[in-house]
C-alpha cells in the first residue's frame, strides 16, 4: 500500500450547489488517485447526491453569517464556536493531510478548527467575488484556488496564494465538450435551453414566452425551446408557447441537461458559479441575468467576466423585458456568426481541466513528514 493510499483528505462543504458539485468533482477525482476522503458538512445539511454519497460524511454544528442582521449573527456565533469545536476533535482524530473549503457557512467550522489545527488547508471560491466565509479564511488557509482570473474581495497579502484552477464540473458536462457548436443558418431549428434554478425561473416563466412571440412569425416557426419551469408555472407557461405557436419542451427538472446544452444555439440562464462553469465547459453562448438579490452581487460580476470575454451577454433583471430580450433575440438569430463567434469564445473560457489542476494542489501539499493510519501529523504538530 503506498502513502497516497492511506492519506486522508477533509472536505469541508455543503448548501447550495455551486459549493457542493465541485466538492463531489475534487472528491471522485481523488478517489481516482488513490486518497481516502471525509465530508464534513452542517447538520442542516440534506443529502448529497453524486460520488459524495459514497463518502463517509460528519455533520456539526455552523452558524450562517450572510445575509443575516447583526442580531442573528450574534445568535449564530455559538452555534459556530460549538461547531468549530467539534470539528477540531474529528480532525485530531481523523489526523488528515489536508483540509479543503468549499465556501458558504457549512464549512466554516471544519476550515476554522483546521487552521488553528495546523493541518495544511485550501480553499475554493466558485465565484468572481470571494464569498463572505471564504473572505473570513483567505488569511489564514495556505491555498485559494479561483475560478476566474480576477477575484475581488480577497484580503491585502492574499494574492500570493492564488492560483486559478477554475470551476470542476461534473463527468457528464465534460463529455460533451468535444461537440462541435450545431450549424447555425438562416433557415436551420433554432435550439434555446432556459434554465433559471430555484432562484429566478419566475422571472424567466414571464418574459421569455412573451419576448418569443414579438419575433417574426419565420424565426418563431424556426425556435425550439428547451424551459425549466417551477412546476406551478408549467401549465401557465406550456399554454402560451401553444398559443404563440412555438415549439417547446417544458420541465421542472431535466436530467439530461449535459445532452441538451450541447444540442443547444444560446443559453438562457442566471449566473450562478455552476451553470457559468457548465456553459463554458461545453462552449455554448449564454444570455445571463444575475439573480438581483444574490449576496454581495456575486452573480453579476461572474456574468460580467463572461460579457467581457465575448462569450455571452449580461441583461440585469431590470432589463430583462419582453422588448429588449426580443431585440437582443432577433439581433443574434439573424447574425449566426455572432452566436458562432461566442461559442468560440466560451469554450475558450471553459477549463475542461479544472479538478485535475486543483486535485494537484491538494496532493502538493501533503507534509513530507511521516504518516500513520489515519492520515498525515499536522504541520505545526510534526515541526
Amino acid at each position: 500500500m503506498t502513502s497516497r493510499e492511506r492519506t486522508l483528505i477533509v472536505l469541508a462543504a455543503g448548501g447550495t450547489g455551486g459549493h457542493v458539485f465541485p466538492a463531489d468533482a475534487l472528491a471522485n477525482e481523488l478517489a481516482k488517485r488513490g486518497c481516502r476522503l471525509t465530508l464534513v458538512t452542517d447538520r442542516r445539511g440534506g443529502a448529497f447526491s453524486g460520488f459524495l454519497t459514497k463518502v463517509e460524511t460528519h455533520r456539526v454544528l455552523a452558524g450562517g453569517i450572510a445575509g443575516k442582521s447583526f442580531a442573528r449573527r450574534l445568535q449564530s456565533a455559538p452555534e459556530l464556536a460549538i461547531g468549530a469545536w467539534q470539528a477540531w476533535r474529528l480532525l485530531k482524530r481523523l489526523r488528515p493531510a489536508a483540509v479543503i473549503g468549499f465556501g458558504g457557512y457549512a464549512s466554516m467550522p471544519t476550515m476554522l478548527a483546521a487552521c488553528f489545527g495546523g493541518y495544511p488547508t485550501a480553499i475554493h471560491e466558485q465565484n468572481a467575488v470571494l464569498g463572505r466565509a471564504n473572505r473570513m479564511l483567505a488569511s489564514r488557509v495556505e491555498h485559494i484556488a479561483t475560478c476566474f482570473e480576477s477575484v475581488d474581495g480577497l484580503p491585502p497579502g492574499a494574492e500570493a496564494k492564488v492560483a486559478q484552477t477554475g470551476m470542476p464540473v461534473r463527468p457528464a458536462i465534460a463529455a460533451v465538450r468535444e461537440r462541435p457548436y450545431p450549424e447555425l443558418d438562416d433557415r436551420s431549428p433554432v435550439n434555446i435551453l432556459v434554465f433559471g434554478g430555484s432562484q429566478g425561473a419566475r422571472v424567466f416563466s414571464d418574459v421569455v414566452p412573451e419576448a418569443m412571440n414579438r419575433l417574426d412569425n419565420s424565426v418563431k416557426a424556426r425556435l425550439r425551446i428547451i424551459q425549466q419551469c417551477r412546476s406551478e408555472d408549467l401549465e401557465r407557461v406550456g399554454a402560451a408557447y401553444a398559443g404563440f405557436g412555438i415549439t417547446a419542451k417544458l420541465d421542472s427538472f431535466f436530467t439530461d441537461i449535459p445532452d441538451r446544452l450541447a444540442a443547444t444555439h444560446l443559453v438562457i440562464a442566471r449566473a450562478g458559479a455552476s451553470t457559468v462553469a457548465e456553459v463554458t465547459a461545453v462552449g455554448r453562448p449564454a444570455i445571463l441575468v444575475p439573480y438581483p438579490y444574490a449576496i454581495d452581487h456575486h452573480q453579476d460580476r461572474n456574468a460580467y467576466a463572461i460579457d467581457t470575454a465575448g462569450a455571452g451577454w449580461l441583461m440585469t433583471e431590470q432589463a430583462f423585458n419582453k422588448a429588449t430580450l426580443a431585440s437582443r433575440l432577433d439581433s443574434l438569430i439573424g447574425l449566426p456568426a455572432i452566436l458562432t463567434k461566442a461559442a468560440e469564445c466560451a469554450k475558450a473560457v471553459g477549463r475542461p481541466e479544472a479538478v485535475q489542476s486543483l486535485a494537484d494542489i491538494v496532493i502538493d501539499m501533503f507534509p513530507k513528514g511521516g504518516t500513520n493510519g489515519g492520515g498525515s501529523v499536522p504541520r505545526k504538530l510534526a515541526a
